[in-house]
C-alpha cells in the first residue's frame, strides 16, 4: 500500500508537469528600424526692414510679414525709397512627407548702430507652427516687428547676435 501511494503521487506529479508543458506555446518575431535623415535648416535670405523714417517725438513700429510686406504704427513712416526689404527665408530639408514643428525666438533680438539699439520681436512665420517636407524640403519665411524709439538716430542697424529659428520632426 505504501508503494502504491508513492506510485500514485509520482504519477500525479508527472501528469501535472506534462499538462503544464502542453498548455503553453511560443513564437518568434524579428525586429526592424528605419533611421530617417536628420532635419536641416539653412538661412538663404537675411531679414531686412529696409528704410524707415521716424518722428522726433512719437515712437512706433515696423511690422514685416513673412511675405515681406511692411506696415507701420505710431511715429514711423516708410519713405518712397524702400531700400532692401526682405523677410528672413530658410530652406528646411529632411525626410520626404514628414512634418516638423517650428520654434521662433521668444525673446527680442537687439539690432545696433554703435551704442544705439532697437529691438526686433513678435516673430511670425509661413508656414506657422508646423511645416511639411513635400519632396524633402520646404521654404520657411519669417517676419517680425521692429520697435523704433522717437528720434531714433539715423544709421544702419545690425544684429551682433543672429536670431535662431528651430525645426524638429513631429
Amino acid at each position: 500500500m505504501k508503494h502504491l501511494k508513492k506510485l500514485i503521487s509520482f504519477a500525479v506529479i508527472l501528469v501535472a508537469f506534462t499538462t503544464a508543458a502542453f498548455a503553453q506555446a511560443s513564437a518568434t518575431s524579428s525586429a526592424a528600424a528605419t533611421i530617417v535623415g536628420p532635419i536641416g535648416i539653412a538661412n538663404t535670405t537675411p531679414m531686412n526692414f529696409g528704410n524707415v523714417a521716424v518722428s522726433a517725438t512719437v515712437p512706433g513700429t515696423v511690422v514685416l510679414t513673412p511675405a515681406g510686406a511692411r506696415s507701420t504704427t505710431g511715429g514711423v513712416t516708410l519713405p518712397a525709397t524702400t531700400g532692401t526689404v526682405a523677410a528672413a527665408v530658410f530652406n528646411v530639408t529632411g525626410a520626404d512627407g514628414y512634418t516638423y514643428a517650428i520654434t521662433l525666438p521668444a525673446t527680442p533680438t537687439t539690432i545696433s548702430f554703435g551704442a544705439i539699439n532697437m529691438t526686433v520681436d513678435t516673430f511670425t512665420s509661413t508656414p506657422s507652427g508646423t511645416g511639411s517636407l513635400a519632396g524633402g524640403s520646404q521654404t520657411l519665411s519669417v517676419g517680425a516687428t521692429l520697435n523704433v524709439a522717437a528720434a531714433q538716430a539715423a544709421g544702419t542697424y545690425t544684429s551682433a547676435t543672429p536670431f535662431t529659428v528651430t525645426v524638429n520632426y513631429n
